[in-house]
């Protein structure tokens, strides 16, 4: 799943192990972001979620967290 958070790309996989975010680059590759996403957490309880953990990030430009995919 992909997010704009702020205005930020973030990418999150489920995995066996739990959540993993990363930040994507323009090469396509990938580079794990430097937060947790707890497993209690549900899939549609995602986007609150990084809306409260980056809240400080909002800026009238990007005022808000949006599911891209």
């Amino acid at each position: 799943m992909k997010f704009n958070v702020f205005g930020r790309l973030v990418q999150v996989v489920h995995t066996a192990e739990g959540w993993r975010s990363y930040y994507p680059g323009a090469d396509g590759k990938r580079r794990p972001a430097s937060f947790i996403i707890p497993d209690f957490i549900e899939e549609d309880e995602l986007v609150q979620y990084l809306g409260d953990l980056f809240h400080e990030s909002a800026s009238p430009g990007n005022p808000e967290v949006l599911r891209l995919d």
